[in-house]
């Protein structure tokens, strides 16, 4: 079940609120895991008991943490903790890598390793992160253990954030488990920042969406060098308007519900660096590497060497998390070489430069990232990549790229627009600025996206968000 369908806006949402707030306080709780347990089995039935395992397995864990620390028996913490780091990443990379690994295996090996694919339970990636998160901060005295195992297993469900995000830390939502408040104000809220996610994805992503596909579906050699750039520029507002998309209407259903969620995007395309995009890009996954993984090596509080050493391991682990492929790896060292030649290299030349030159220098090398993140594989990615510079022998511009620029250069151009504050900000002056018309006017504004993104959904066929197959 995904976010942006028919029967999620009209049938579940609406009976999933209505069971919630009839509930009495006690029981609300119980009521968003059971629906958030519904929600997942509905795409994913056999794997539903995998997440159960996940949630009852490092409940226990947790509580074991505590028993042994509370008799002194440091050994015996440590085992449970790095039983259950083991566990869980066991349980990642048997499902998102073994197939990875037996393939590469194979290619060096006098003969075939026989191996079934199977399928990626959807959200595995994000409710694992999660899971660690709550097992090492139990582990470092960060928080309290968790003793309602129901109260756990709605932090690792709940189907707002469960399938692609964001990554809630447990730290940041232990207290909201236990006590939160809903108000009309919070409930209104979480109903705009809902449907803008929803524009951002059946309106803009979705169709943007449809250029791209159609110009990377071009055999590599037959691709102009303008028709490339409008196809990897149609992917860089996809990915965007769909991903920031599924994780603004997360964050408006968790207010719904009482839920405050970390915010995930930050209008990354107006960086003038990369390492500002990383700070507005997937901000609760950038979290949690940060958190779990660079500041216990030493962040940058080390020597050189080791920081660029911790900078190269957190961004080879980060490709590693979003796919089991070369590609991803590479793209994932690729970010690592960027940040550090803007640490150690480029810095004051970078923080001389007119602002404008600074916003196209990253856009460029963001688009380029983009090109190793969308192919299927290394040599797509460079087939890609050699027509974005004309390394496949074809002119510099053909019919194919007239057409494209031109079919979609609307949507591009509201794409570009959009990706501002400046455009959310005349948005907000327009809806609250008009007196006691205010109210009436937002209505229509959210009403109308509401509608519009309801009569494309009813014709399509086919709109799932990209981050599910990581």
């Amino acid at each position: 079940m995904i976010f942006s369908s028919i029967f999620f806006l009209y049938v579940f949402l609406p009976i999933t609120l209505l069971l919630y707030f009839l509930m009495p306080k006690p029981g609300k709780n119980i009521v968003l895991l059971i629906v958030s347990l519904i929600f997942y089995a509905w795409g994913e039935p056999i794997y539903v008991f995998l997440m159960l395992f996940s949630i009852i397995f490092n409940y226990l864990t947790g509580m074991e943490i505590e028993a042994y620390r509370e008799e002194g028996e440091e050994r015996r913490v440590r085992f449970c903790f790095w039983l259950a780091v083991g566990v869980n990443l066991g349980l990642l990379g048997f499902f998102k890598y073994y197939g990875f690994f037996l393939e590469n295996l194979n290619a060096i090996l006098p003969f075939d390793i026989p191996y079934k694919e199977l399928p990626l339970p959807v959200g595995i990636s994000f409710y694992t992160f999660q899971t660690l998160s709550y097992v090492i901060d139990v582990y470092w005295g960060k928080v309290k253990v968790q003793k309602n195992v129901l109260s756990f297993g709605l932090y690792v469900t709940m189907f707002p954030q469960l399938i692609a995000g964001p990554i809630v830390q447990y730290s940041d939502i232990e207290r909201q488990l236990k006590k939160r408040k809903t108000t009309l104000t919070k409930f209104g809220e979480g109903t705009t920042w809902f449907l803008r996610g929803l524009g951002k994805k059946v309106l803009l992503a979705n169709n943007i969406g449809m250029a791209f596909d159609a110009i990377n579906a071009i055999p590599k050699g037959e691709l102009s060098v303008l028709a490339a750039w409008v196809g990897c520029l149609a992917y860089t507002m996809q990915i965007y308007y769909d991903f920031g998309g599924y994780s603004d209407m997360a964050i408006g259903l968790g207010k719904m519900f009482g839920f405050e969620f970390v915010k995930n995007f930050e209008y990354p395309y107006i960086s003038k660096s990369i390492t500002e995009f990383w700070r507005r890009w997937h901000i609760s996954l950038s979290s949690w590497f940060r958190d779990y993984v660079y500041i216990p090596l030493g962040g940058n509080r080390v020597s050189t060497p080791k920081c660029i050493r911790n900078i190269f391991i957190v961004w080879i682990l980060t490709g590693f998390w979003h796919g089991a492929a070369w590609n991803f790896m590479i793209w994932g060292l690729y970010y690592g070489i960027l940040l550090c030649l803007e640490k150690y290299v480029f810095k004051s030349f970078l923080e001389r430069m007119p602002e404008f030159l600074k916003h196209v220098y990253t856009m460029f090398f963001v688009m380029i990232g983009w090109g190793f993140f969308f192919s299927t594989s290394m040599g797509d990615a460079f087939g890609y990549l050699g027509a974005m510079f004309g390394m496949n022998g074809m002119p510099l511009v053909d019919s194919n790229a007239r057409y494209y620029l031109m079919s979609n250069l609307w949507i591009l151009v509201i794409c570009v627009i959009c990706a501002t504050p400046a455009a959310y900000r005349w948005f907000r002056s327009f809806a609250f600025s008009r007196g006691k018309y205010r109210v009436g006017i937002s209505v229509l504004l959210y009403g109308g996206i509401l509608l519009l993104s309801t009569a494309y959904l009813v014709n399509a066929t086919y709109n799932p968000f990209l981050y599910f197959r990581f």
